[in-house]
């Protein structure tokens, strides 16, 4: 992992452990000014310190584990298409501590997908809805509604938001796919941030 990304995930593990800058520079027998030099992307560690750091935060920060990185980010983007956050959320919970890549991608999915699944409960309420809803307006507008075009029209496009969000979520998991293989910036459209 290189700098910024670095200072960033040092500061990020810090800060949920509840440590300071000066007791995280103690734990890791280095100045707090170094730490701080860390975190602000001013220097990149010597191994030892990056060893240090890794073992006090209980991250490995080392590139050992990053040679299956770009399978495991494209497995991560593509489960969207299935839009169960489930394995997405299985597979961060399980690489987050070995890759900043994975973790912050990870993050992405989950929301993305938590807010597809949202999407998918409220298209699956006007699938419940728009039936009855027609079964209502035929009862009291008797054959002539039947033959109506437009309920004939609203009838075919009930399942539609359904079908909508299934090729939204399949181009948005490839598209993102392709992009984390390609090392370029990930973009969920339409995503509400609950996992930060």
């Amino acid at each position: 992992m290189n700098q910024p990304q670095l200072g960033l995930k040092v500061t990020e593990l810090r800060q949920l452990k509840g440590l300071t800058q000066e007791q995280l520079a103690e734990r890791c027998e280095v100045s707090p000014r170094t730490i701080q030099r860390i975190e602000n992307g001013e220097v990149d560690p010597r191994v030892y310190t990056l060893h240090c750091l890794g073992e006090a935060l209980g991250f490995d920060f080392g590139e050992e584990n990053t040679t299956n990185e770009n399978l495991w980010l494209a497995l991560l983007h593509l489960s969207s298409i299935i839009s169960l956050p489930i394995f997405p959320l299985l597979l961060w919970s399980w690489k987050k501590n070995q890759s900043y890549k994975i973790d912050q991608q990870g993050r992405q999915v989950l929301n993305f997908q938590i807010t597809m699944v949202l999407s998918l409960f409220a298209a699956a309420f006007f699938l419940i809805a728009a039936p009855l809803l027609l079964a209502f307006m035929v009862t009291n507008g008797g054959d002539a509604m039947i033959k109506d075009p437009a309920y004939v029209l609203l009838l075919t496009c009930t399942p539609m938001p359904l079908v909508l969000i299934g090729i939204f979520c399949t181009y948005q998991g490839v598209v993102n796919a392709m992009r984390a293989l390609s090392d370029r910036t990930i973009r969920y459209a339409l995503s509400i941030p609950f996992v930060k």
